[in-house]
């Protein structure tokens, strides 16, 4: 039985109608971006109001959304952001492009986020903000972080890249920090026809500046520049699609528990670590993340059954020859090291079904008896 990790077009399949018209709307209109365009003020404000923040700020991509959003608040060349290695480079690639200096504090080893124990002793006279990394549909201890940062006066900003709809204690993501910046890349649990991405925030003057930036640095008039900025416009076809899966992105989340709670049932005993859900946290489950030290052989055995599984993240960004200088070698962030070792992610798109989950299960079942 196949058991595929991403099913894209059954997403297209189940919404074909509503998402046919409102592309061909959008097409017919003659009007493709936000100048003019309807489609990216109505995802702004759909998103704000399930955010509850009062911003919201359309972009092309997740990646853009985190480098305007540290211009907006004055990253820049001698700063330190305090973040993690464990995750994908683009929030280590934005710091870098705005001259300042990632700084890598180590993971906590359960919820693969990066750990507040180990912030204080990272933070120096050039430290200006934190960078938490929300990972795999929950958010990382956003109250520990928030603490740390107001004793010190640092700002957060919140990578919430895998994190739209999640929320710590009721309080949705993009409360946490300054800002939030969101990935819709087609994998995610609300993904585009493509890309796209959006910066939420409750600062006025952090919206403004976003909002001008991601125009070329315009201003209210046009042709007339106030910042030095970027072409990273949402374009109104992928708003449009965006605000149709929007409508199913709850029950689609809800699916995703559903196979997650197979999942945590089935594998239980066997030797496995299982993911869990952190106190406070209502989990998305954008991944599944069990842990081995046999991971790669677990890998090769789902594979020979048909089952899809992937690493995230396989090597740590320290150990990546463009950023490898921010780090301190092999040894320096060992929970970080050691889950890339031993990660691995399950199959838990929304449109599986139990079949398919109860088969992926019975293979990871019986990779651990014959293993054992």
């Amino acid at each position: 039985m196949r058991v595929p990790f991403y099913d894209i077009k059954a997403q297209y399949d189940e919404l074909q109608q509503p998402m046919d018209e409102a592309v061909h709307a959008v097409i017919s209109s003659g009007v493709y971006t936000i100048s003019g365009g309807k489609q990216c003020l109505l995802l702004e404000q759909e998103l704000a109001e399930m955010h509850r923040v009062k911003h919201a700020i359309s972009l092309n991509s997740g990646t853009d959304a985190l480098r305007i959003m540290m211009d907006a608040v004055g990253i820049g060349p001698g700063d330190e952001v305090i973040t993690t290695a464990f995750t994908f480079v683009a929030s280590t690639e934005t710091i870098v492009q705005t001259g300042a200096r990632p700084v890598f504090v180590d993971i906590d080893p359960e919820t693969f986020m990066i750990d507040p124990a180990k912030i204080e002793a990272a933070i120096t006279p050039r430290t200006k903000a934190i960078l938490p990394i929300h990972l795999f549909g929950q958010l990382a201890d956003v109250k520990a972080i928030n603490e740390i940062a107001a004793k010190h006066e640092l700002l957060v900003l919140e990578d919430a890249a895998q994190a739209v709809g999640c929320e710590f204690e009721g309080t949705p993501t993009g409360n946490f920090g300054i800002a939030a910046g969101f990935s819709f890349y087609v994998t995610k649990n609300l993904g585009a026809a493509g890309d796209a991405g959006m910066i939420v925030t409750n600062d006025d003057e952090v919206a403004q500046k976003c909002l001008s930036m991601r125009v070329h640095g315009m201003g209210r008039e046009r042709y007339y520049y106030d910042h030095v900025g970027y072409t990273s416009r949402c374009d109104e076809v992928q708003a449009a699609v965006l605000r149709v899966k929007l409508t199913r992105l709850e029950a689609w989340n809800q699916r995703r528990a559903e196979i997650a709670q197979i999942y945590l049932d089935r594998l239980a005993g066997t030797g496995i670590q299982l993911p869990t859900t952190q106190p406070g946290n209502n989990n998305t489950w954008h991944q599944f993340s069990v842990r081995t030290e046999r991971r790669n052989e677990l890998m090769a055995f789902l594979k020979e059954r048909e089952v899809d599984a992937m690493i995230y993240y396989p090597v740590p960004l320290h150990f990546h020859a463009p950023y490898e200088r921010f780090g301190d070698g092999e040894g320096s962030l060992p929970e970080t090291e050691r889950a890339a070792r031993e990660i691995l992610n399950l199959p838990i798109q929304p449109h599986l079904s139990n079949e398919q989950v109860e088969f992926a299960a019975e293979a990871v079942r019986e990779f651990a008896r014959v293993t054992a």
